[in-house]
């Protein structure tokens, strides 16, 4: 998974910046992105005309059952894969026009990623983990890698440990390592991929105050689960179902959060 992330190259974070303003007045935006994939038996539509507008600093939650289109939806944004149709702009980065290659430099120094089963390398220790999102895109000089992992092992409480291996530690103080490796590069957007879901009710509410730390410092958080109490805590939820945004509850309206009580419609259906 993470060779399919990151690849190891040698460049600065302006090398994969546009230069120009897609006229994009938010943090991420999708403009009418469809999806489509063939098969034997026809087209699969796995996201159909997705318009989507996330500013910088949300804490969002993305919701909806398996083959909903919300990891479809998560593959767009980080290049993973491509639109078959549509835009996707992040910052003044035009994702979806990315070649492959570019899209690895981008995501390495944009995106931090943290996963349901941690993804850690078995044979580093927890500080090595860290170090190398920062040794594959050369974001830093070799020489202050060591001290900043050291500093964001520091950050979510996890420093006592730094020359473990990730099997001498529990499953929640894996799961702040990898928050650790996702901050590595100080990268403004992280998507947390189901991050509690192998975590007993304790440690998941300890990880999701930490997330929400992160929102505070600037940070802008996808949160992609099946939890709907989980989903309930954060800023905005996103409900996916058969490809399309069919609840978007949160949302700014002309700069006013909605109350509490407001049911947001989107697309003919209702947030609960």
């Amino acid at each position: 998974m993470l060779q399919q992330l990151f690849r190891r190259v040698k460049c600065r974070p302006d090398s994969v910046h546009t230069g120009y303003r897609y006229d994009n007045t938010h943090f991420i935006e999708l403009r009418q992105v469809c999806k489509v994939y063939p098969s034997a038996t026809g087209d699969v539509v796995a996201l159909n005309d997705i318009d989507l507008m996330i500013d910088r600093g949300q804490f969002i939650a993305v919701i909806g059952k398996s083959g909903s289109g919300k990891s479809t939806l998560i593959n767009m944004i980080t290049a993973v894969d491509r639109p078959t149709s549509g835009e996707i702009l992040v910052g003044d980065t035009a994702v979806h026009r990315l070649t492959e290659e570019r899209a690895a430099i981008w995501r390495g120094i944009n995106i931090g990623i943290v996963y349901q089963s941690f993804q850690l390398i078995p044979s580093l220790t927890v500080i090595e983990n860290v170090m190398l999102p920062m040794d594959f895109c050369d974001t830093y000089p070799p020489h202050e890698f060591h001290d900043r992992a050291l500093h964001l092992l520091e950050q979510v409480d996890i420093a006592d440990h730094a020359y473990k291996l990730p099997s001498a530690v529990s499953g929640g103080q894996q799961q702040r390592v990898a928050i650790a490796r996702a901050l590595a590069n100080d990268p403004p957007l992280i998507l947390a991929d189901e991050p509690t879901g192998n975590l007993d009710s304790q440690t998941a509410d300890a990880v999701f105050h930490l997330f929400e730390t992160l929102v505070d410092r600037g940070k802008t958080i996808l949160l992609v689960t099946h939890d709907s109490d989980l989903a309930r805590r954060v800023q905005r939820t996103i409900t996916i179902a058969d490809g399309t945004i069919v609840a978007d509850q949160g949302t700014t309206i002309e700069g006013r959060q909605p109350d509490k009580d407001q049911e947001v419609i989107v697309h003919g259906y209702v947030s609960a």
